[in-house]
């Protein structure tokens, strides 16, 4: 039984009108999810404003709401709870109503441009593998253990959020590892949570559709770690220049991991190749089943928390080189002919040269690289001349396509790629709007022995159009020309 009182402390709560003596059975922030006997948050989004839908929400049943503005003459004998901020305390009380779940759990937050997903993946994985139940929030899929669960944003609401974590103390979780974007930060979608961890992989050029500049999007992903409390660990990249930026006023515990110079946990690679990586970590050798240098790091970290978690470190990498690759994640197929064609989800500059890299650093001959590429519509703008760019330095061949063009022409977004075309690499590119044509065009252009990337989608099963997802699997398409020839 949850009463009003007890779930609204320190939700920074400036009024209240009406009996704090109710039973609050659900809390609701969407007015048409309603239902007796709720609480409902008035939140001012950027397509609408809860404060508008107040009167239905009371109409459905709500008891209680929670808003930045409480209406003249409200209908009914609703208790109104005014605050400064409705997205702040919808994540405090949520917290409160679930019984605060976080606590109960090492709860590990990754932030940072790339290797979020890869990184909370393989820590899920590995401490499964070293007989610890734990839980999984991120961009693929959500999970308690080994039941997946369905995923819509990379961190998700505080009220799904804290549900979440609840049903995983309920089943026996003690670990949980997610994905804190710099979406996630700024809209309090974490505020109230108790972080065991915080891991800092890097910083580079995305989402400034959102947060404008740089400076915004990096100060978004410090904050996170400014309120990691003393009891908790602060992990970072130290071969990245805004890893110290991010720790300089944080009470937790700063450590360090580095393939470049000293740190706290050191790795460097001594073979890489398409069937993994040999890493010497902390002196100690090992392989593992990921490829290139960005998941060297990736797994650097993961075995530095692991470690920080108070895991053993030799069995710590005997089960990290058991993990597998992440879905979307430089995943590969070789042909009988020798082709080798790459599914990867890089969709930002730093991601697409990372990738575009490796290949090139474990390719043992001169193959052609064939380059499949797209930019997300109503996204960062900035960023797809760059990307364009990128495909071209690093490709022989560059075939720019639609990605998930949402409510823009494919057609602009294209155009807004093909700036980034310098004159010389202007007869390397061809422009092929239909995604499914350019994956056989490429295919068609491969011979023996050549290496496809397909990048910017990944995991996605679907394509984004005009609001509607369509279904569209980058590795479906691949296997399917692949397997019955190109014509």
């Amino acid at each position: 039984m949850r009463y009003l009182r007890d779930i609204m402390e320190m939700a920074g709560v400036k009024e209240v009108s009406g009996s704090v003596d109710i039973e609050i059975h659900s809390l609701k922030f969407d007015s048409r999810m309603v239902e007796p006997g709720c609480l409902y948050f008035a939140v001012k989004g950027t397509a609408s404003d809860g404060h508008q839908f107040i009167p239905d929400a009371l109409i459905s049943g709500a008891v209680a709401v929670v808003c930045e503005q409480i209406p003249e003459n409200p209908q009914g004998n609703a208790t109104f709870i005014l605050v400064n901020d409705s997205s702040y305390a919808k994540a405090v009380i949520a917290s409160n109503f679930y019984g605060n779940p976080s606590s109960h759990l090492n709860l590990v937050g990754v932030t940072g441009t790339n290797g979020k997903t890869t990184t909370v993946t393989l820590l899920h994985q590995l401490f499964q593998k070293l007989g610890t139940k734990a839980g999984l929030i991120s961009t693929i899929q959500n999970k308690i253990q080994e039941r997946i669960l369905a995923t819509t944003h990379t961190t998700p609401d505080p009220v799904q959020l804290n549900e979440l974590l609840a049903q995983m103390v309920e089943e026996g979780c003690t670990h949980c590892f997610m994905e804190v974007s710099s979406h996630a930060v700024v809209q309090h979608r974490i505020t109230g949570l108790s972080f065991r961890g915080g891991i800092f992989t890097n910083l580079t050029h995305d989402h400034l559709d959102y947060h404008k500049t740089f400076d915004a999007y990096l100060k978004a992903k410090k904050s996170f770690f400014d309120d990691l409390p003393g009891s908790a660990f602060a992990l970072i990249n130290k071969d990245d220049s805004n890893g110290k930026m991010m720790v300089q006023n944080t009470k937790a515990s700063i450590f360090t991991c580095s393939m470049q110079s000293m740190a706290d946990f050191r790795c460097r690679i001594l073979e890489n190749q398409f069937q993994g990586l040999h890493l010497s970590m902390d002196g100690m050798d090992c392989w593992f089943r990921l490829i290139g240098g960005f998941n060297a790091y990736n797994l650097l970290a993961v075995y530095a928390t692991a470690v920080l978690l108070g895991q053993e470190r030799q069995q710590v990498l005997t089960m990290l080189s058991l993990c597998e690759p992440v879905d979307g994640r430089f995943n590969y197929i070789r042909t009988p002919d020798a082709i080798i064609a790459i599914v990867d989800y890089a969709h930002t500059p730093d991601a697409l040269q990372n990738v575009l890299g490796t290949i090139h650093s474990i390719r043992t001959r001169k193959e052609k690289i064939i380059t499949v590429v797209g930019a997300g519509g109503n996204r960062d703008v900035a960023k797809r001349p760059v990307m364009a760019k990128i495909a071209c330095n690093f490709s022989d061949r560059v075939i720019l396509t639609s990605d998930n063009p949402r409510f823009e022409e494919p057609e602009a977004i294209l155009d807004d790629m093909k700036k980034g075309i310098e004159p010389q690499f202007a007869n390397k590119v061809l422009v092929i709007v239909n995604r499914k044509e350019a994956i056989k065009t490429a295919c068609a252009l491969a011979q023996a022995g050549d290496i496809i990337l397909i990048a910017g989608k990944g995991h996605e099963t679907y394509q984004e159009i005009k609001g509607v997802r369509y279904p569209f699997d980058d590795k479906m398409v691949l296997k399917e020309v692949l397997e019955t020839g190109v014509e």
